[in-house]
């Protein structure tokens, strides 16, 4: 089956039908219509200012959707109800360009702190599953280091690994690689394309454009208050 057909059989992951993305009850994009299907990657392309981290927000219900029809994962967004809103966020993971990782804590415990909050019980399970997640990003060693002892490579791991532990469908990355070396750059977008491959659709913001070059997907493009959906590049 290819890919084309599955999209249009399966439950769209996101879907968005002629909506009005707002930042401040000022739109900044409208007419919005888009699918991503599970297991889907897409960048988010557009100036700064076009829209990219307000769209993100909205499908992480941090900005509301007043105009037109959503749903993330199943939640409807312009009828979610404010106590709804983690319930969505547990099935979403979201990775920031600059990392918000509590720096009185290590590691661990910037972890362990998220599935507290999320409701995880038995304290040999939510160890584990720290384990588990900075293995899955390569930081198997360092869960007892504090964040400032860290390069800002291993720190978008470990920011990566806390989006991961509740096995979210879906990735929301706003400019994931914004402050990284080159070098290190590659080493976070082949961590996000073993993810994706393990069945988890991305959505990714960026600036960078020979990340679109070197590890082609769907390209969706904020311009001129519009989503255009561009294809893929390369």
């Amino acid at each position: 089956m290819d890919a084309s057909t599955t999209t249009e059989t399966a439950a769209p992951l996101v879907e968005l039908l002629d909506a009005t993305i707002s930042q401040e009850a000022r739109p900044v994009l409208e007419h919005v219509s888009f699918r991503l299907a599970k297991s889907e990657f897409a960048y988010l392309v557009g100036r700064t200012g076009a829209g990219k981290s307000s769209l993100l927000k909205t499908l992480y219900a941090d900005l509301p959707l007043l105009m037109g029809t959503g749903a993330v994962a199943g939640f409807d967004l312009p009828r979610l109800a404010a106590g709804r809103v983690p319930y969505l966020r547990r099935r979403l993971g979201i990775v920031f360009q600059d990392f918000q990782l509590l720096g009185d804590r290590t590691v661990t415990e910037n972890l362990l702190f998220v599935l507290n909050a999320t409701g995880w019980k038995g304290k040999a399970r939510r160890q584990q599953r720290v384990q588990d997640v900075l293995t899955q990003v390569g930081l198997s060693g360092i869960g007892g280091r504090m964040p400032h002892r860290l390069s800002g490579g291993e720190q978008q791991r470990v920011v990566i690994a806390r989006a991961l532990l509740n096995e979210p469908a879906l990735l929301l990355a706003d400019e994931p690689t914004g402050n990284l070396d080159p070098e290190v750059a590659d080493g976070i977008m082949d961590l996000f394309t073993e993810i994706n491959h393990a069945g988890t659709a991305i959505i990714m913001a960026t600036h960078n454009l020979a990340l679109l070059q070197r590890y082609p997907h769907r390209v969706l493009t904020c311009k001129d208050g519009q989503l255009l959906d561009t294809g893929s590049v390369g």
